[in-house]
């Protein structure tokens, strides 16, 4: 059965880069590693290629996906960039902002890439890895996590591998990725407002200093973008959350001076804790005990991604 193998893995050395663009060219799946989480690249012109993403990780195709691009000239040949689009570029490209904009009329993108919908989500990814390939590639990636749909994303190549098995021809192993959650999603609506769709590694605020005003509320239940679903980032047993003790069923992933049977951050940095956080949920999911417990975490700053995370895993 497709899934129930190990698929190749190379290092992300100038041979394994070479390789995973000659595949990725010829219409290929490829794990690679982003700042962020694994993406499954897929190129975003075929049809074709799009349709086994979206086959692999079992993902519902009214979910878009994120587009990566190698630099703003590449992105804007795919969506109508304005003025606060610009000011986001300088500030946080490359990096971990994905950025909802028009779709171009003659973008060349897949239709199943969007979901159809008027709009793409692209991102300019820091990671020296995804860059290369996208260069060497020479065309835009749809990636979304490197793993089945709705189940805990993947940090290391090793992650790929078990939760996809041969659904991908080629993983390049990157090492752990440095940030540890997916980018933050901002939507850039006609008359100047704004939207989180997603809240990431770059916080909110940092998009305030930016744009300026205030994010208007996502009222909407339409999907415009990865990880708006309710039940997301699944490790596959139940989870209580804000959990200072453990029952006596339960893998407890600790934070700060809660110490658990593992710990995100025992200094209480939430940057670490956000790196380590699906490392420890899939240790969680591998564990004998049942059910997890995860202590509380603060909202502020990159830990409102991490409770937006821990959220959507336990629903």
């Amino acid at each position: 059965m497709p899934g129930t193998s190990r698929p190749q893995i190379l290092a992300a050395d100038p041979r394994g880069i070479a390789v995973a663009a000659a595949r990725l060219r010829a219409g290929g799946l490829v794990a690679l590693p982003t700042e962020t989480v694994y993406g499954l690249a897929a190129r975003a012109d075929a049809a074709a290629s799009v349709a086994a993403i979206y086959r692999a990780k079992g993902r519902p195709d009214f979910n878009p996906l994120i587009v990566h691009v190698a630099d703003v000239a590449a992105a804007e040949r795919l969506a109508v960039f304005d003025a606060r689009a610009h000011r986001l570029v300088e500030r946080f490209w490359p990096g971990a902002l994905t950025m909802v904009l028009p779709r171009r009329a003659d973008a060349a993108l897949a239709a199943a890439v969007t979901a159809n919908l008027p709009t793409v989500a692209l991102r300019c990814p820091a990671h020296p890895v995804m860059r290369a390939v996208l260069r060497a590639a020479g065309v835009p990636l749809a990636a979304p996590s490197a793993n089945r749909s709705g189940a805990v994303s993947p940090t290391t190549a090793a992650h790929v591998a078990a939760s996809l098995g041969d659904r991908v021809d080629l993983v390049l192993d990157g090492g752990p990725c440095a940030a540890g959650i997916e980018s933050t999603i901002v939507a850039l609506r006609e008359g100047g407002g704004w939207q989180v769709l997603r809240p990431g590694p770059i916080a909110e605020a940092d998009l305030r200093a930016v744009l300026g005003g205030a994010a208007e509320a996502v009222t909407s239940a339409a999907i415009e973008a990865p990880g708006q679903l309710a039940s997301h980032y699944a490790p596959g047993k139940p989870v209580r959350l804000d959990a200072c003790a453990a029952g006596p069923d339960e893998f407890h992933i600790g934070f700060g001076a809660v110490p658990g049977d593992a710990n995100l951050s025992p200094t209480g940095d939430l940057a670490e804790a956000a790196a380590r956080l699906y490392a420890l949920l899939h240790e969680a999911a591998g564990a004998a005990r049942p059910r997890i417990a995860v202590a509380p975490i603060p909202w502020e700053g990159i830990g409102a991604a991490i409770n937006d995370r821990l959220r959507r895993a336990a629903a």
